[in-house]
Order: C-alpha cells, then sequence, then structure tokens
C-alpha cells in the first residue's frame, strides 16, 4: 500500500487517538494530583497579581508553583462556597436541616454525657465557694439537692435543645461550615461518586468523535498538500472533542427531540440518582449533625452559643433548687446565691453539653433523615437549576481543559506528520 494512501487511512486513527487522550487526560486533570505537585518559584508569587486574571486560575500560579493540581481539587474552597449559594441554599436553611434532626435523641445524647458531670460540678463549686457550708449542710440536705438538679436535668436539656434548634439559624454560619469541610478530597468524591458512568462514557466518546473527525480531515490533506494542515487541524480536533465532551455533561439541561433520539445533559437525565449520591455525601460529610456542633461551639457565633446557654441555665438551675431555695439562698446571701449559681453555669463547659453531639457513631445515626430531605428536594428542581448547580463550580475553569486538548491535538498532528511527512 502507497505510504501516502495509507497516511490518509491513518489520519481518522490517528484523530481518534487524539480525542480518546484528550478526554482521558483531560478527566485526569480533573481531579489529580489532589494535592499540588510541582516546583516553588519566589519570583512568580511575586508577579502573579500582575498576571491576566485567567493565567492566575492555573493551579499554584498564586502560591509561586510551577507544576499542577487537579482543578475540582485545587477549587475546593470556592466549590464549598458554591454548593451553599446555588445548591443548599435552595435545599433548605439552617433551621430546615436541623429539624431534620431528631431532637428527643439529641437531649438523650446530651443527658447521657450530662448526667455524670452535674453532681462533681456542684460538688466542686461548692467545695470550692462555700466549703464550710457545704461541709456542715446534712447529708440528707445534700442529697436532696443533687436528687432535684438531676431530676430536673431531662427539662434542663430538653429546653436547651429547643432554644439552639429555634436559634441555629443566628448560631451556624452554614457558608462556613461547608467551606472547611469541603476540603480537595471530599471535593473529588463528590464528582467521582456522582459521574463515574458519565466519565467513562466520555473518556470513550473521545476516540469516536475523534475519528468521525478524522474522516473530512483525511479528504481535506488530499486536497491541500500543506505541512501545516495536519497541526492545526490537530488543535480543532482536540478543541472540539473537550469542547463537546463538556457540553454532554449538562447540556441540554432539558430534554429535546431530535427525530426518535431525546437528547439530555448526561448528569441531568439521571437526576434523580445523582440526586441520592450527592444527598448521601453531604448528609454523611457536610451537613452533619457532628459539623453543626462543632460550628456551635468554634465557629464565630460560638459566643452567642455560650450566651444562649448561659441564659437558658440560670432559670433552670433556679426550678431545680426548687423549694430548697429559700433554705440556700438564706445561708449564702442573695449575692452568695447568685454567685452560685453564676458558678455552676460556668463550670458547664458549652463543650460539656455540646460535645456529645460530635461523636461519630451518634452523627452517622442522625443522617438517614437529613438524606432522605436533600435527595427529595434535588429531585424536585427543574433540570435547569439541577444542572447549574452541578456545572457553577467548574464552568470558569473549564478553558484550561479546552486549552489542554488544543495542545494536545497540536502535538498529535506533529507526531503523524513526522511519522508520514
Amino acid at each position: 500500500m502507497p505510504s501516502k494512501t495509507l497516511a490518509m487511512i491513518s489520519i481518522p486513527i490517528v484523530t481518534g487517538v487524539i480525542g480518546y487522550v484528550t478526554n482521558w487526560t483531560g478527566v485526569l486533570m480533573l481531579f489529580y494530583p489532589v494535592r499540588f505537585r510541582g516546583l516553588q518559584a519566589g519570583w512568580l508569587r511575586d508577579v502573579a497579581w500582575r498576571l491576566p486574571h485567567r493565567l492566575q486560575q492555573i493551579p499554584g500560579v498564586m502560591v509561586g508553583g510551577i507544576g499542577w493540581q487537579g482543578i475540582i481539587p485545587s477549587r475546593a474552597a470556592k466549590m464549598g462556597s458554591l454548593a451553599v449559594d446555588v445548591g443548599l441554599a435552595k435545599l433548605g436553611t439552617p433551621r430546615e436541616f436541623f429539624d431534620q434532626l431528631d431532637q428527643a435523641e439529641i437531649s438523650a445524647q446530651i443527658l447521657s454525657a450530662l448526667q455524670p458531670e452535674v453532681r462533681e460540678i456542684v460538688n466542686r463549686v461548692m467545695a470550692r465557694n462555700h466549703p464550710r457550708l457545704w461541709r456542715d449542710m446534712p447529708e440528707r440536705l445534700r442529697e436532696a439537692l443533687h436528687q432535684r438538679i438531676q431530676d430536673q436535668l431531662p427539662r434542663i436539656v430538653d429546653d436547651l435543645t429547643g432554644e439552639i434548634s429555634a436559634h441555629i439559624d443566628q448560631l451556624v454560619d452554614i457558608k462556613l461550615m461547608v467551606i472547611r469541610r469541603f476540603d480537595p478530597e471530599l471535593a473529588n468524591r463528590v464528582f467521582l461518586d456522582i459521574g463515574a458512568r458519565e466519565l467513562r462514557f466520555i473518556q470513550n466518546f473521545g476516540f469516536g468523535f475523534g475519528f468521525l473527525l478524522g474522516i473530512p480531515v483525511a479528504a481535506l490533506t488530499h486536497l491541500v498538500h500543506a505541512w501545516w494542515l495536519l497541526p492545526i487541524i490537530g488543535v480543532l480536533v482536540g478543541y472540539t472533542t473537550n469542547w463537546v465532551a463538556l457540553w454532554m455533561i449538562y447540556e441540554p439541561a432539558n430534554p429535546v427531540r431530535v427525530g426518535p433520539i431525546r437528547l439530555q445533559g448526561l448528569f441531568v437525565r439521571r437526576q434523580p440518582e445523582v440526586a441520592e449520591v450527592y444527598a448521601a455525601i453531604v448528609a454523611d460529610d457536610i451537613v452533619t449533625v457532628a459539623n453543626f456542633a462543632g460550628e456551635l461551639l468554634y465557629g464565630p457565633q460560638s459566643d452567642r452559643t455560650r450566651a444562649l446557654i448561659e441564659t437558658g441555665l440560670a432559670p433552670a438551675l433556679d426550678r431545680a433548687v426548687g423549694l430548697a431555695r429559700p433554705a440556700v439562698r438564706a445561708a449564702l446571701g442573695s449575692r452568695g446565691y447568685d454567685e452560685l449559681r453564676r458558678s455552676i453555669i460556668a463550670e458547664s463547659e458549652v463543650s460539656t453539653i455540646v460535645e456529645p453531639l460530635a461523636e461519630p457513631a451518634f452523627s452517622r445515626s442522625q443522617a438517614a433523615a437529613m438524606r432522605s430531605l436533600i435527595t427529595e428536594r434535588m429531585r424536585r428542581m427543574s433540570p435547569s437549576d439541577f444542572a447549574e448547580m452541578l456545572h457553577t463550580a467548574t464552568r470558569e475553569d473549564e478553558w484550561l481543559l479546552l486549552l489542554h486538548g488544543a495542545v494536545l491535538g497540536f502535538a498529535g498532528g506533529l507526531i503523524h506528520l513526522m511519522i508520514f511527512g
């Protein structure tokens, strides 16, 4: 077979390989490496802020890194922010999410941790602040006081749980909570778990689409004899293959009929299934009772949490002391009694009350209702809103994948030219 004929026949195969390699490496570029790998260049960090915005978006550039990090893990914080603005904000408020948790079980979890602590707290406060009174108090009265507090503790905890639930919107910044938990590994998992099937299809589609594009390319090279034609066409093939692959994932959002064929974005057509996978990740790893507890304890509004608990505990302790309160107040004086109450509240650390919610086993046990809420609401989203929620996180960085396809296409054209002339 003449070498010229062989060269023409090989063009669709080469463009098919270009399409496959373009899509395969494009998927790898989306997700790997999870952490930045490359060299540090101080000079780049110094001049990065002067570069065009798109160049600043290349992973590592703004911190002086010459190398690569997967686009999705490198944008984990941005994806977390967008997950709230475009996704979770449409699925529910912090109050609605928190209300999915079993309030009775939350109270029981706090109570089981607090009950053993309360006796020691009262003993410690009294022995420190009023050692003589506590030592001279009849054992029967002391035990009655302890028992009274223990008897009232379930009601105290129920009231506190209700107060936290009623004010959760003011106590928790859900956007910051999500951003803190949206680390590179989780960002990758969201897309890999949701789109494993689509990503495999996109890789294989690259060869078929590239092969089809290669047929008119072969005819064109037969008519136009120019050494630069194959590299330039390779750029178009690589760019177009990546563009079509990205378009197919999300578009069209609403189904479109072309004869007997029904066209719809690959992610969107599986909305019910994708919603379930996405909800499982959100409920098990992001909007969890453990993460709510962490925000209540250490978030930007943690001082409000403490104030709320202290405000709720004061009258609750008065009720707990009950009939013994006049005797205790008479023995300590009004100022002494108020000081005792403040001391017990201060000793009852917020962490003692909230930390039990962060136990992994308890947090997992509360995930089912949250998962059900998110799944149901995602399934009810319009296809266009659903596509937008998934697409927003990567849209700004897609030019990198298109550029990558164009570069690979150019390289493929040069290689073909080197082999066949």
